[in-house]
């Protein structure tokens, strides 16, 4: 079950990715990246971060908290971007969020690489949720107190945008996997 809180405050627009994440405090004192269901990428991004970061997390890989985040409109008054003045009116309501972590660095292969255990499961599990969005461009990955943790799991799922023939999408191989980040720690 997902936590609900209620954003109290718009620290600061990520200006990153298609969603334009933002830092956000909220009630229960904790700071969140919130993903807005305003944004261009639209409901069905913020479902695969709910079902693929929670399957994730079931498997054992470690992603930060999600919860759901109420989000006032009245909180755009503050802002003085009037693109994210729009965002902010456009979300308002339930939007979801993920534990911010204070201090992590983007994750960067060649200066601490993940053992080939960590790294297989990483691949698989994208893999099996189709995430198209963990390359060397954009590894999706942070490191934080010495632990590797994952992020953005909006692209995976990408399928459920078109359902013309789920069976013939089953059944696909996982092309990004030529891309993936971690796949060179695998094969070698």
């Amino acid at each position: 079950m997902l936590r609900t809180v209620e954003v109290t405050r718009y620290a600061t627009p990520l200006r990153e990715g298609g969603s334009l994440p933002a830092i956000v405090e909220a009630d229960d004192l904790g700071t969140y990246v919130l993903k807005f269901r305003g944004a261009g990428q639209g409901h069905k991004a913020l479902v695969a971060e709910v079902i693929a970061g929670e399957l994730a997390r079931f498997l054992g890989l470690p992603v930060p908290e999600i919860v759901l985040a109420r989000l006032d409109p009245e909180l755009a008054r503050a802002e003085p971007d009037p693109e994210i003045q729009d965002l902010i009116r456009s979300s308002a309501g339930l939007n979801l969020a993920l534990d911010y972590l204070p201090g992590s660095l983007g994750f960067d292969p060649l200066v601490e690489p993940p053992g080939s255990s960590l790294a297989s499961r990483i691949v698989w599990f994208d893999a099996l949720v189709a995430n198209v969005d963990r390359s060397i461009h954009n590894t999706n990955l942070l490191v934080w107190h010495d632990r590797l943790w994952l992020i953005d799991h909006g692209a995976a799922l990408y399928f459920h945008h078109t359902w013309k023939n789920p069976r013939e999408a089953a059944k696909r191989p996982y092309a990004a996997a030529a891309n993936h980040v971690l796949l060179p720690l695998v094969t070698s």
